[in-house]
C-alpha cells in the first residue's frame, strides 16, 4: 500500500527540519506547537520511520531525517517556483500577432525592445507566415499584411512606405562604377537577385524607371527577400528591396543604392490588419498605438 502523507504533515515536517525547532516551526506556519508535534507524531507513524531525536531542549534530524529533508525541500522548492511562474504568467497578458518572416525580421524585431520597455506586461507572441490569416478560425489578435488598402469590414492601419530600391554592397558598386544614375542598362552586366515571393519588383522598377535591354527576370533566386538581401550584403549581386526593410542596412553602410530612382507602390503596402471589434482589447489597442506613434511615424513622417 502506497503511503501518502498530508501536505500539511510533511510542511511541518520540513520547516521543523529547517528551523530544528518546534517553536519557531509554529510561528512560521501560524499555528500552535503542539499542531506543529501532533502533524511530526502522524507522519512518523505513517512512515514507520523516526524523523527526530528529542532532547531536554533540542531536537535533531535523525540520519533517515536528514535524507527525508532534503528530498522534500527539493519538493517543496518545486513547488514553490511552479506557483511563481504560474502567478507569472497570469500577470502577464499574452498579445499574438502574424507578420511576413522578412517584414519581422528587418522591421519589426529590432523596434520591439522599446515595445516591451513601455508595456512590460504585455507578451507579444509573433507567427511568420505568407498566408493570409483567418481570424475567425485562428488564434491570431492581428496582423501585419502587404496588400491594398484592405477591405472596410476590417480595422486596418498603414504603417510604412512601399519604396523599391536597387541596393548592392559598398565593394560590389565600388567594382562595377557603371552602376549609376547615367547607365542604369549596365544592370544587364551583373547578377540580379530575386526574391521568389515577390518576382515581379526588378520588372515594376525597371518599368518605372524607363530602362530598356535588361532581363528582369535574369539572375539568382532565392526562397525569401531576406536572403535575397543577404546574398546582397556579401556581394552575390543587386538585389531589389523594400527601401523600409533595409533602411537599417543602408544606415550602417551594410547596403548602398546605385541609383537614385525609387518607386513608390502607393497604397499597396503594410498594414496592421484586425477585427475592429477587438479594438476594445487594451493589449491590442497599446500595440497598435505603439506601432503608429512610436514605431511607424517616427519611421516616415508620410505614414499616416
Amino acid at each position: 500500500m502506497r503511503i501518502l502523507p498530508s501536505l500539511n504533515a510533511l510542511r511541518a515536517f520540513e520547516v521543523v527540519g529547517r528551523l530544528l525547532s518546534v517553536q519557531l516551526a509554529a510561528e512560521e506556519l501560524n499555528v500552535t506547537p503542539a499542531a506543529v508535534s501532533h502533524h511530526i507524531k502522524v507522519l512518523e507513524e505513517q512512515l514507520g520511520v523516526t524523523l527526530f531525536e528529542r532532547g531536554h531542549r533540542s531536537i535533531t534530524l535523525t540520519p533517515l531525517g536528514k535524507i527525508y529533508l532534503t528530498d522534500i525541500s527539493r519538493s517543496f522548492e518545486a513547488m514553490k517556483i511552479a506557483t511563481m511562474n504560474l502567478t507569472e504568467m497570469k500577470q502577464r497578458r499574452t498579445l499574438k500577432i502574424r507578420a511576413y518572416t522578412t517584414f519581422s525580421m528587418k522591421w519589426l524585431l529590432p523596434r520591439l525592445s522599446t515595445f516591451h520597455a513601455h508595456y512590460p506586461d504585455i507578451e507579444v507572441s509573433l507567427t511568420t507566415s505568407l498566408q493570409a490569416v483567418d481570424f475567425a478560425n485562428e488564434d491570431v489578435d492581428a496582423a501585419i499584411r502587404l496588400s491594398f488598402e484592405p477591405s472596410t469590414d476590417m480595422g486596418f492601419d498603414r504603417l510604412v512606405p512601399n519604396e523599391l530600391v536597387p541596393v548592392c554592397s559598398p565593394e560590389f558598386r565600388a567594382e562595377h562604377p557603371e552602376l549609376n544614375d547615367k547607365t542604369p542598362e549596365s544592370l544587364s552586366n551583373v547578377p540580379l537577385l530575386h526574391s521568389l515571393a515577390r518576382r515581379e519588383d526588378w520588372a515594376k522598377w525597371l518599368d518605372a524607371a524607363g530602362v530598356r535591354g535588361v532581363n528582369p527576370l535574369a539572375g539568382l533566386s532565392y526562397d525569401s527577400s531576406i536572403l535575397a538581401y543577404d546574398a546582397a550584403a556579401r556581394g552575390h549581386g543587386i538585389a531589389i528591396a523594400q527601401k523600409v526593410l533595409v533602411s537599417d542596412d543602408i544606415d550602417n553602410g551594410k547596403l548602398v543604392m546605385p541609383f537614385s530612382f525609387t518607386l513608390d507602390e502607393g497604397s499597396y503596402t503594410y498594414y496592421l490588419v484586425y477585427p475592429k471589434e477587438r479594438l476594445t482589447n487594451p493589449e491590442l489597442a497599446a500595440f497598435r498605438n505603439w506601432l503608429l506613434s512610436d514605431a511607424a511615424l517616427k519611421e516616415d513622417p508620410r505614414a499616416d
